[in-house]
């Protein structure tokens, strides 16, 4: 065989090639997005099992955040609050908000759109196990996703010390 004739096999051997490695290529992040979407929910929010049970893991918790400096600005009993307008659940919720003025200050002052997600909220709950865990945003993933001075205070500082407060009411 002479080059001439050589060439155009060679030429839709390399075009296949290219066309396999952009479908390969597509597949490949098509299938990296859909995992990561499927994953997002899982990694948002952070679910532990607490060493005690649900009454006695908010008072703890109560006086942890405290002693950590924080703010309680309510805690709220979503059964009572449910029952008040004719529902009943049978699990218990309890949802405490906290608050670090000075945190929340430093964010408003450069992402007011942030404080759709403020106070900062524990959720203190049991399970249909009848154990009691809790559950809390992301704090360190959040914060990566906004970037800034919200990754700076709440991928931070806010982190930081949410491990603090909750040290010891955890189980491993």
């Amino acid at each position: 065989m002479t080059e001439n004739e050589n060439h155009p096999t060679r030429q839709a051997n390399i075009k296949l090639i290219v066309t396999s490695g952009i479908i390969g290529l597509a597949v490949g992040v098509l299938l990296s997005v859909i995992s990561i979407f499927l994953m997002m929910p899982s990694m948002m929010i952070v679910t532990q099992q607490c060493r005690l049970g649900l009454d006695e893991t908010v008072s703890a918790l109560e006086k942890s955040i405290v002693e950590n400096g924080w703010v309680i600005s309510t805690i709220t009993d979503m059964n009572k609050s449910m029952a008040k307008h004719g529902v009943e659940f049978t699990p218990r919720v309890k949802l405490i908000k906290l608050c670090k003025p000075e945190y929340a200050k430093s964010v408003l002052e450069t992402d007011r759109h942030i404080s759709t997600i403020m106070p900062c909220t524990f959720s203190v709950w049991q399970g249909d196990d009848g154990k009691t865990y809790l559950s809390k945003m992301n704090m360190e993933l959040m914060a990566k996703m906004f970037g800034g001075n919200v990754a700076r205070v709440m991928g931070g500082d806010v982190a930081e010390e949410e491990e603090k407060m909750l040290e010891g009411l955890l189980k491993k």
